[in-house]
């Protein structure tokens, strides 16, 4: 006992040691911490208006309490209903396409030698990041517009008769959706990709060119399994945004013709919590948002578990 008191106080001394020693990275991780609290955690306290009948006069401790009420409303609503599935079809093709061409540009962008080419490509790839969504969409309406460039090309080629708006058509919008993010975000999710790829070690690409391997051969044998892991962590941590399809973008080029597979969660929250003041009805439509992404990234990680070693708990 007297040797476990003496070891438990040295282990204190230690500990206490350590915290004067290094007080100034204490000082910067309590203020980290605090405004973790402050700016995440604090907020989730407004979650319990999902559960009342809120009102900004009487605010969330005096409200009426009416349990499940605003979520059984949302699920006996159709528009919420295809919204669900509009967010989630979205989110799932802008997942599986951005990373794809993210990956696929990365490859690319690695096999080209001349440094003078690559590196201008290169540049060029991350600008349309820095771009806001308001250009973009712009960019698009000119573009997809019947006297646009893309109709332009499609008549003079043969393709098309007469000019098709685009944008007043259901059928195209989710391609739209999906090519807007692609060009916008290729060249920067590369970034991550094309640094997997220097980090494979080059004496593997010179054995297997003594061994007549050619490049997609070395391609799909060294460069494909040496991103592998970084290719399933930013798969597993971008899997629980695939509600989180959007909102500008979906914001700014739909319109009432495209209505029913442009409106996604948050333009649903936007609509009943700000511009019909039901803040508890978008509070449960965000809470509903916010629990599906946290059971998907358990369920992902769970099944990575289970086959692979990569995971992120």
């Amino acid at each position: 006992m007297a040797r476990n008191e003496k070891k438990e106080k040295k282990g204190t001394q230690i500990t206490l040691k350590e915290i004067k020693r290094q007080w100034f990275l204490m000082l910067v991780a309590a203020v980290v911490v605090i405004y973790g609290i402050i700016f995440y955690y604090w907020p989730l306290t407004g979650w319990i208006m999902a559960f009342e009948q809120y009102k900004p006069k009487t605010g969330l401790l005096h409200s009426k309490f009416i349990g499940l009420d605003k979520f059984r409303f949302l699920f006996e609503d159709d528009v919420f209903v295809k919204t669900i599935r509009n967010t989630f079809a979205m989110g799932v093709i802008n997942l599986v396409s951005t990373t794809i061409m993210a990956v696929l540009f990365a490859i690319i962008l690695n096999e080209v030698r001349r440094a003078w080419v690559k590196k201008p490509i290169q540049t060029i790839s991350y600008l349309p990041h820095f771009l806001s969504w308001i250009v973009v969409t712009s960019i698009l309406h000119v573009s997809l517009s019947p006297t646009g460039i893309i109709n332009d090309l499609l008549l003079r080629f043969g393709f098309i008769k007469q000019a098709i708006n685009f944008f007043a058509f259901p059928k195209y919008f989710w391609p739209i959706v999906a090519f807007a993010n692609c060009w916008k975000e290729t060249g920067w999710n590369a970034i991550i990709y094309l640094a997997a790829i220097t980090a494979i070690d080059p004496a593997l690409y010179e054995a297997a060119s003594i061994d007549g391997a050619d490049r997609l051969q070395k391609i799909r044998y060294i460069t494909f399994p040496g991103i592998k892991p970084t290719f399933l962590i930013l798969l597993l941590m971008n899997v629980g945004n695939v509600l989180n399809a959007g909102f500008e973008v979906q914001y700014l080029l739909g319109n009432g013709l495209v209505q029913s597979v442009s409106q996604t969660i948050d333009i649903y929250v936007l609509k009943w919590g700000i511009s019909q003041n039901d803040f508890s009805l978008g509070t449960a439509a965000g809470l509903f948002k916010s629990a599906v992404s946290i059971a998907i990234i358990v369920i992902a990680n769970s099944i990575a578990k289970r086959y692979s070693e990569q995971r992120l708990f």
